[in-house]
């Protein structure tokens, strides 16, 4: 039975966002921290949105959602008619609607955002398409006609899952190849469950192989197979393999030891919890540790929280901009902050402390930002603001680089000197072999989720076009 909706609600109701679990639960547990919206609190906060005449949300999100539309569809209770309008747009609804920085996005375009709240976008969006499973939705492919066509995709993060979500609903036969025993990449093995649950991921792929993707996991290209054998398997190929050099510090002391790796450090908490079995990523354990992480971007947060939780005796994030200049989400800082992250800003650090090969602290100067041609304030050295911070554990998290395997050179993919892969100017996604597609971090560098279902989804789209000009010369046609 469907409500009516109110379109005045905005001048009644205040933003609420989902409540949290008590604070004690969330620094001990590792679950997502939100809990759900009944669907009275959904509705209601749904309700708010104004159905601007030019929807700032929608061109603010780069998979440009039909937000005003699915918030109207929740607020009249028609749940499943709002999840079927999300995954129009969108591949991984249910994930943007825990990690997108809306914040920083959606949200933020909200027309109500200044004097009344931005409507609750993120947390709606999470609600529609977890109800909507609840009540069995799944995707209508009844109408779909077959093509005659096979597309390997290689990497099943956000991207090559978004490109095989709509390669799927326009009847090509997809097959996605990852070196992981699960699916998500980063989504799964880099985030934190207390952001975003494994369960999630398990249940798109439930409902992926559902709509007709084969997944070949602990598969690697390269080793397991050849990229050039893999070339003769498809009509096409689509790579959406990320980023995963991670971006190197060089201080002195650092050859001393006590560095633990960012990425390392949150692979091996999801194997040792979910006792997977993925060489390289041992669990660390830092409980117990004076624990630092340089960086100001969500991994920095993703790495803070989590040593929270390993019962670090104290965490502390150094950067060396202000809380208003971090990349992050200003969401993550402040949650990091009521779990008892401290912060130490406008800090540089300068060399690390050892005592009998043991780090014991990290030196650091404070800065102040001055201007910059680049429009960016930069940092500057306070002459004589030295001093040590406590650490007996250093993360670096700074993000990462490009990291192109050998073999995408042997099978004609060019990229540039940084290492991002080169697109063609012909078709959005396709690269200087045009048979192969790419879309994600490797050809943007690390950016958001988001961005990669966004441009991956565009990459398929060229890929059927492509497909349906060279039709005559497929193998299996």
């Amino acid at each position: 039975m469907t409500r009516k909706f109110d379109h005045f609600a905005f001048l009644s109701r205040s933003r609420e966002d989902p409540d949290v679990f008590p604070l004690k639960v969330r620094r001990s547990e590792f679950r997502e921290i939100y809990k759900p919206y009944s669907q009275e609190e959904a509705a209601d906060q749904a309700e708010r949105c104004l159905d601007c005449g030019n929807p700032y949300c929608e061109w603010k999100c780069p998979v440009h959602n039909y937000i005003p539309n699915w918030l109207k569809l929740a607020g009249e209770g028609r749940i499943l008619e709002a999840a079927e309008l999300c995954h129009e747009t969108n591949s991984l609804p249910e994930v943007c609607g825990r990690i997108c920085p809306q914040d920083r996005l959606c949200e933020q375009a909200c027309t109500l955002e200044t004097g009344f709240g931005a409507v609750t976008i993120g947390a709606i969006e999470r609600y529609i398409v977890d109800e909507a499973f609840k009540q069995g939705w799944r995707p209508d492919l009844s109408h779909v006609r077959t093509r005659p066509w096979s597309v390997g995709i290689v990497g099943a993060g956000p991207a090559g899952l978004a490109c095989a979500d709509v390669l799927t609903r326009n009847g090509v036969s997809v097959t996605v190849y990852d070196r992981y025993p699960e699916i998500g990449g980063l989504l799964s093995f880099g985030i934190p469950d207390f952001k975003l649950e494994l369960s999630v991921m398990r249940r798109r792929r439930e409902v992926l192989e559902g709509a007709g993707v084969h997944f070949r996991l602990n598969c690697e290209i390269g080793t397991d197979i050849q990229a050039h054998e893999l070339e003769h398997m498809h009509d096409a190929l689509f790579f959406g393999i990320g980023t995963y050099q991670p971006v190197e510090a060089s201080l002195p002391g650092m050859e001393k030891g006590g560095i633990v790796p960012a990425l390392e450090f949150l692979i091996g908490q999801t194997n040792h919890m979910y006792q997977l079995d993925i060489p390289g990523f041992p669990h660390i354990n830092l409980a117990g540790e004076h624990v630092m992480v340089l960086g100001g971007g969500d991994t920095a947060m993703d790495c803070v929280r989590t040593a929270i939780r390993q019962k670090a005796a104290s965490v502390q994030c150094v950067y060396r901009r202000n809380r208003e200049n971090m990349p992050g989400s200003p969401r993550e800082v402040s949650h990091a902050m009521k779990e008892g992250v401290k912060f130490e800003f406008n800090a540089q650090p300068l060399s690390l402390i050892h005592q009998n090969r043991k780090l014991t602290g990290l030196e650091i100067a404070k800065t102040r930002l001055v201007a910059s041609n680049t429009g960016r304030a930069r940092p500057e050295l306070i002459e004589g603001s030295e001093q040590v911070l406590p650490a007996t554990a250093l993360i670096f998290a700074f993000g990462y680089r490009p990291s192109p395997p050998s073999w995408l050179e042997t099978i004609g993919i060019a990229t540039d000197e940084s290492g991002l892969v080169r697109m063609d100017d012909h078709l959005p996604g396709q690269t200087s072999n045009p048979a192969i597609f790419a879309a994600g971090d490797m050809v943007r560098g690390s950016d958001l989720v988001v961005t990669a279902i966004a441009d991956a989804r565009e990459a398929a789209q060229s890929i059927i076009q492509y497909l349906e000009v060279k039709e005559p010369q497929l193998r299996r046609a």
